[in-house]
């Protein structure tokens, strides 16, 4: 399925599984700028919504409830995406408002959350910068996962290297990382791709840069 597809079957998931407040949050708390990272940022990379639960209840550290716009959610990871508008609500936000909202980020990281928050302009304008902040920020946990694999560990540091920067790598960077060989570097390259952890970014003959297979990338 597509986007408008998968999007209308997320949603509809979530509020068949939601009654009363955390319901009415979902309805009037996701709105266009939520929907817009998840067309222009999420989409693009994953093509799927699988641990991802918008405006999901957390205990407020006041001995309430607050939601958060999307939280991706899986064994050992816990991260908080948010998308903040610029309109009148925050340039009209008292001093209190503004130390308080504070406040609550840091009491999420306490509560062992990574945190990552957006303008809305970026998500429109920006979208390639913040698809790499999340792949770099959910790469963390696939780099600590490459540890379960039967990968060399020259092979396991390619791919952490890739994860890191977020987009293609060139056989020259992985040179200058690795301190290897021209020659090694190649073979190393050709088996991540003969393994499908690597697929050809760019260049026929001669490939020039690598980018993450759908076995990274797109974890299931």
């Amino acid at each position: 399925m597509g986007f408008e597809e998968d999007y209308l079957a997320f949603m509809e998931a979530h509020s068949q599984a939601r009654v009363g407040e955390r319901l009415r949050r979902l309805q009037e708390g996701h709105n266009h700028a939520e929907m817009l990272f998840l067309k222009q940022v999420w989409w693009p990379l994953f093509h799927h919504f699988r641990y991802l639960h918008p405006e999901y209840e957390v205990n407020d550290f006041k001995d309430g409830k607050r939601y958060l716009d999307f939280a991706y959610i899986r064994p050992g990871i816990r991260i908080c995406f948010e998308i903040d508008g610029y309109g009148p609500h925050l340039k009209n936000i008292s001093r209190w408002q503004f130390s308080d909202s504070l406040e609550r980020q840091n009491q999420l990281v306490i509560d062992g959350w990574t945190v990552i928050r957006f303008s809305y302009d970026q998500v429109e304008e920006k979208p390639r910068r913040c698809q790499q902040i999340v792949q770099q920020v959910i790469g963390r946990w696939l780099g600590d996962e490459l540890d379960q694999t039967t990968l060399s560990l020259v092979e396991k540091e390619v791919l952490r290297l890739a994860i890191r920067k977020g987009e293609a790598i060139s056989p020259i960077e992985v040179e200058k990382y690795l301190k290897r060989s021209d020659k090694t570097v190649k073979k190393i390259l050709s088996q991540l791709v003969i393994k499908k952890m690597l697929i050809p970014a760019s260049g026929n003959v001669r490939v020039r840069s690598y980018r993450l297979g759908d076995q990274v990338k797109h974890p299931v």
